[in-house]
């Protein structure tokens, strides 16, 4: 009778599981960025953020629909390259998931952006700042972070009216991200009365920038605009000290402004004449940056960039409208993504009519002592 009664208990319990797992469901959360290449120090620190909200998601025991939810990471690399960016997203929507985290470059995020509109799952960007992104029109295009216009007439400001330059020369690497922030800047500039005195064209492959620097050294300007990325602009800070140009001011936007190109300079003294923009304020600044920042470090020592909070922060919006929609359908939940008034990490969340973020704060820095520091 014992073994009996022994056995029922066992079966009850064996069933209860069942039901248990029954009621859970698994929804997959994409992430894309470039995890090879020279920019994959950006793509890893994006993709941590993303893992680090689906592990404490998956912590809190989600419910939607009445169902126990575990969220899975879906992590793409597209090596900052257009073309294994629409691949990645294409994969993404074939692999059903219910909404997607990135991309990180601009070249990248904007042919994505049509992938996932005709496939009808919503992304959320922290770090691709090109405006045509929302240009055309795409309901399930969100970004979380300024764009370019915010940053490039940010820094033309900062030029003309703060430190009074009058001359510059703009460089860009002919990425989507490259040459938009740098035409917002030479736009803003020259329309505030500085003088333009030399364009150059590199790619986002460069390393070796002499023969562009001495034909800009000869033009004698205050200032040098860079749009472009770290693995570029490290090297470029390195030739200018080689060159003498010691006393010309670097100006870029928010894919300069690392950590890493601290690095990438190698020591040169011309990091010091750096002032670049960041969409955002500075982690200090943050509703929880700090806090956040100290966790992350915990975590992922040695590997923070720049845009992690974004990312982590575009999870869990993702998910807070699902839970408002009370379903993780992206036709049912990306309506109630529009609508969102979150309160993340990086600040609260809220978005226009054509999905860029509202009231958007952007931070300038410079390096002291090889450090990035706000000004």
């Amino acid at each position: 009778m014992q073994l009996k009664l022994k056995l029922t208990v066992v079966a009850a319990i064996a069933a209860a599981a069942g039901v248990a797992s029954a009621q859970e469901q698994v929804v997959k959360i994409g992430h894309v960025a470039p995890v090879s290449g020279a920019q994959a120090h950006y793509g890893k620190d994006n993709e941590n953020g993303a893992r680090m909200a689906i592990e404490e998601l998956n912590a809190q025991g989600v419910t939607i629909g009445g169902k126990k939810i575990k969220f899975e990471l879906v992590a793409e690399d597209d090596a900052a390259d257009p073309k294994q960016g629409t691949a990645a997203a294409q994969k993404l929507c074939d692999a059903k998931v219910a909404g997607v985290v990135g991309h990180l470059n601009s070249g990248t995020t904007i042919p994505a952006s049509k992938v996932y509109n005709d496939c009808g799952i919503p992304h959320v960007t922290g770090a691709a700042t090109n405006p045509n992104l929302t240009k055309p029109g795409y309901k399930t295009t969100f970004r979380i972070i300024a764009n370019d216009n915010a940053l490039g007439a940010g820094l033309a400001f900062y030029a003309v009216d703060t430190l009074k330059l009058k001359t510059v020369a703009i460089i860009d690497d002919r990425t989507a991200y490259g040459q938009g922030v740098a035409d917002v800047f030479k736009k803003t500039a020259t329309a505030k009365g500085m003088k333009v005195v030399d364009e150059q064209f590199t790619t986002d492959k460069a390393t070796d920038f002499m023969a562009i620097l001495t034909a800009i050294k000869a033009k004698n300007p205050d200032a040098i605009f860079y749009g472009g990325m770290d693995p570029q602009g490290g090297p470029m800070l390195r030739q200018m000290e080689q060159l003498g140009m010691g006393n010309v001011k670097y100006f870029g936007g928010d894919g300069i402004c690392t950590s890493e190109i601290a690095k990438l300079a190698a020591g040169a003294k011309t990091l010091g004449n750096v002032i670049c923009a960041e969409g955002g304020s500075s982690l200090a600044k943050m509703p929880g940056g700090t806090a956040w920042k100290a966790k992350y470090d915990a975590k992922y020592p040695n590997q923070f960039q720049v845009y992690s909070p974004y990312t982590y922060d575009a999870t869990f919006l993702i998910v807070d409208a699902m839970k408002r929609a009370n379903s993780v359908d992206p036709k049912v939940y990306t309506p109630e993504l529009a609508k969102s008034n979150f309160k993340g990490v990086t600040s609260t969340i809220a978005f226009e009519p054509n999905g860029e973020m509202k009231n958007p704060a952007i931070t300038l820095y410079v390096y002291k002592d090889g450090k990035k520091t706000p000004l």
